[in-house]
């Protein structure tokens, strides 16, 4: 393309009259066509020597032109878009000024005509320049685009990633807190039938009945658990209707049935707790009374609830005196109830005791519960206003 625009520009001659290429215009054309092979690899000696040819156009008796000066135009514009503004300066304005400046020397009536057509062609590099800095600049431009929705997709993948690891773990523990609740105190009546069979078959009946209301409960708990996972709207809401601290009367008659004794004692005074704490009281209780029905050879529990200023404590012993039972393998009660504990921004300890039996111990915050009060009554408090 370049041999071709100079070639071009070599139809012009001095009397402004078009005619076949002289043969000095062959030899610049192939000579500067041939140095823009280098200009990607050597952009600044490309320059120069497409320069040099530049100026052989006024000695060798053609007509300047942007035209037949075209290789030069193309290497300005290679170097523009390589290299930094700087060195594209510090090159491009002598080489400029190089193309033009043998040409007085050599026509002997220099008119304004021809001052206008040296400056156009001095201006041309300079035009090329401006080009490759606009390429060079775009191309930055879309680079960076393109990194940064490159980092946009990868941190979405991320997000979702955590999200459904999140969301995992969450439904295997209300799984667990639902489910095996059930199944522990279903089990643990099944073996008071058992025991009650041949002496007390009205007892036995009691059992049984019992055995089968649990059953009921836990395929219904089972059932909306399946539900939860079923909601693409919204997977995040918990189980409705979520069980909370005025559930656990219910619950412990259920352990009693199942043959635990267990008590509740209270202190302090109740206040109303957000739905996660509530939650997380409520499942806390019910899986420390299930560890105690199905790993410790207990006869009895206590759960204690200490109300603070700040904070609500929550208690759950047992004697560890009742009949031996096999150990079971450990499962995930305990760090369902630690990861519990720690998301509504509390601590939960569990251990042996040194008197016997274990202990759970958590302190849930009420901040947020009071929190939640105080903007319940500001934006009630704004509306009547």
């Amino acid at each position: 393309m370049a041999f071709v625009l100079c070639l071009l520009g070599g139809l012009l001659h001095d009397d402004d009259t078009l005619a076949p290429p002289q043969a000095p215009t062959y030899l610049i054309a192939a000579v500067s066509s041939a140095m823009l092979l280098a200009r990607h690899r050597l952009p600044v000696a490309t320059v120069t020597a497409t320069t040099v040819c530049g100026m052989l156009v006024a000695p060798l008796g053609l007509l300047p032109s942007p035209l037949v000066i075209a290789p030069a135009l193309i290497s300005a514009y290679s170097l523009a878009v390589r290299s930094e503004l700087r060195v594209t300066v510090v090159i491009l304005l002598p080489s400029a000024a190089l193309l033009v400046a043998p040409t007085p020397f050599f026509e002997t009536d220099f008119s304004w005509e021809d001052t206008s057509r040296l400056v156009t062609v001095a201006a041309s590099p300079l035009i090329a320049a401006l080009l490759g800095r606009s390429a060079q600049h775009r191309r930055a431009y879309l680079t960076v685009v393109q990194e940064r929705a490159r980092r946009a997709e990868e941190t979405r993948d991320s997000e979702a990633r955590r999200k459904v690891a999140e969301e995992r773990v969450r439904i295997a523990r209300e799984l667990h807190d639902l489910v095996a609740h059930q199944i522990t105190l279903a089990n643990a009546q099944a073996s008071v039938a058992a025991h009650l069979f041949d002496t007390r078959p009205e007892q036995t009946r009691v059992s049984l009945e019992e055995l089968v209301k649990t059953t009921r409960n836990a395929l219904d708990d089972l059932r909306a658990t399946v539900g939860l996972l079923r909601q693409p709207d919204d997977t995040s809401a918990p189980i409705d209707p979520a069980p909370g601290l005025s559930q656990v009367p219910a619950l412990l008659s259920a352990f009693r049935r199942a043959g635990l004794e267990v008590w509740m004692h209270e202190d302090g005074t109740a206040r109303p707790l957000p739905p996660a704490v509530d939650l997380t009281a409520y499942r806390i209780i019910q899986e420390a009374l299930t560890n105690v029905t199905k790993h410790a050879p207990a006869g009895s529990a206590q759960v204690r609830l200490s109300w603070h200023r700040d904070h609500l404590s929550i208690t759950v012993t047992d004697d560890g005196k009742g009949p031996a039972t096999p150990r079971r393998p450990p499962g995930y009660g305990l760090i369902g109830m630690h990861e519990r504990a720690t998301a509504v921004g509390g601590t939960l300890t569990a251990g042996a005791r040194p008197q016997g039996g274990f202990l759970v111990s958590a302190d849930l915050p009420l901040r947020s519960a009071e929190n939640t009060a105080r903007t319940t009554e500001a934006a009630a408090g704004s509306e009547d206003r």
